[in-house]
Parts: C-alpha cells; sequence; structure tokens
C-alpha cells in the first residue's frame, strides 16, 4: 500500500503514540538570577561518547526560550511521587518555583528535590522538528539523588508508577 494513501488525523496519532510508555522530566534553567521550568516526556539519552541528551520542548513553550537563552539546562528524573511538581511545571504565567524546592547545579540550574536522577547540560545543538524544537545538551555532571524510588511514567494519556518486574 502507497502511505501517502492511508488517511488519519491528529488524535489517532496521538492515541497510538500514547501506547508507548515515556518517563516525565522536568527541564529547568537559570536566566538573570530567575529560575524556568517545563514539563516534557520527549526525552533520550542521545549518545554516551561525547555524553549527549536531547530534549524536545513545544514551540508554544514559554520557558524554553529563557533556557535556551542561558544556554545551559538541567534535566530532572521525576519520582511517582512527584505528580504534583510536573502538573505544577506544567502551567503558565505562574512561579513554578514558589513551593518547590531545589537547589543550583554545576550550571547553575535548578535540581529539584526529591528527583531520582539529573542531568545537567550545556546547549549543544537545536533542530526544528515539526510543531516542537529537538534540543540537545550536553552533559557536565550528573547524579542519581534517590534510586529507591519508583519513576513518574506517562501512558494513555494517565500518569501512573513502574511498581517492578
Amino acid at each position: 500500500m502507497n502511505a501517502s494513501m492511508v488517511s488519519w488525523d491528529s488524535r489517532t496519532f496521538r492515541n497510538t503514540m500514547g501506547q508507548f510508555s515515556t518517563g516525565v522530566v522536568i527541564a529547568t534553567g537559570m536566566l538573570r538570577g530567575e529560575p524556568a521550568g517545563f514539563a516534557a516526556q520527549s526525552f533520550v539519552s542521545l549518545s554516551l561518547d561525547p555524553p549527549l541528551i536531547a530534549v524536545c520542548p513545544g514551540k508554544t513553550s514559554t520557558s524554553w526560550p529563557k533556557l535556551r537563552e542561558a544556554g545551559k539546562f538541567c534535566i530532572n528524573v521525576l519520582a511517582a511521587d512527584q505528580k504534583a511538581v510536573c502538573d505544577t511545571m506544567a502551567k503558565s504565567g505562574i512561579d513554578k518555583f514558589a513551593s518547590i524546592p531545589w537547589r543550583a547545579g554545576t550550571t547553575g540550574s535548578p535540581i529539584i528535590e526529591g528527583v531520582i536522577a539529573w542531568i545537567d547540560c550545556q546547549l549543544e545543538a537545536e533542530h526544528e522538528a515539526g510543531d516542537h524544537t529537538i534540543a540537545v545538551g550536553r552533559v557536565v555532571n550528573l547524579g542519581v539523588d534517590a534510586p529507591e524510588k519508583s519513576p513518574l511514567l506517562f501512558f494513555q494519556g494517565r500518569y501512573g508508577l513502574f511498581t517492578g518486574l
């Protein structure tokens, strides 16, 4: 069958892609002394040598331009007990860090307290990708803070947790 003859809509695409479980991360940065951040599920380890990651902010994000301008950011891997952090970071027009404790990483970007792991990066490259941007970060520091915790997962449009094998 010719692929150009297949017809489907964006809801079908979203529902199909929702069958793939993803972890949830918060990308954070610091611009002129003000923390910024956003929730993302489009995150991946990209390369071991050199150590690179990729995160894909939506083009409508008001936080990503701040992280881009800063030229550095931190990926915070959320634990299952941090859904409220995710909900806060998914909002626009609020002080997202007013109720979220954090410490500065190597780049000055916020590392959120209670995360499973964090990856501090310098912005390496950006690529246009439809309604998102692929942001590549070169890892400058990283750590695992809570390996005993389960990750916050996103599957079929809902949040959940991994309960083990």
